[in-house]
């Protein structure tokens, strides 16, 4: 089936909410801590709410999604990147990092910035990323990563 990226507008926040908490619990090592802090398995949708919000759709159902933030210096920080764990490692993902990168590049952002988990680094590096060094974060231990973008125009 063929996946679509697309904006993503209010009325996918319920099932942007869903791919949100279930891809979070899919990962075994992240689940005692994030049901510990409940707080942490709510998306709250003002990334939609401020058009910064990329979803992958499938037939009619969301399958993943991309949120960013533009930071100082012409970085972006990739915020969330979430996919159905019935979706993962059908390309969706990549996908959604290919689309998301490309847009920011072309609002003039150079760099990409995510802190991931360690579950996470074998992806962000097939995607470009590289790996800076490690971070602590509420939940953990955290890995900071970079893409730098060339420009597209001169």
């Amino acid at each position: 089936m063929t996946v679509l990226i697309r904006a993503a507008g209010p009325a996918d926040l319920a099932a942007l909410r869903d791919v949100y908490r279930r891809s979070s619990l899919s990962n075994d090592g992240d689940r005692p801590g994030l049901l510990a802090h409940p707080e942490y398995l709510e998306f709250s949708g003002l990334a939609v709410r401020e058009g910064r919000t990329r979803v992958a759709v499938a037939g009619d159902r969301v399958v993943g999604f991309a949120t960013w933030l533009a930071a100082a210096g012409g970085v972006v920080e990739v915020e969330d990147l979430f996919v159905d764990p019935d979706w993962m490692r059908r390309g969706v993902g990549r996908a959604l990092v290919n689309d998301l990168i490309a847009i920011v590049r072309d609002a003039g952002f150079r760099r990409a910035e995510v802190t991931g988990n360690q579950h996470a680094l074998a992806f962000y590096r097939s995607v470009g990323f590289t790996l800076d060094h490690e971070v602590p974060t509420t939940l953990g231990s955290g890995l900071r990563m970079h893409l730098d973008m060339p420009a597209t125009r001169p």
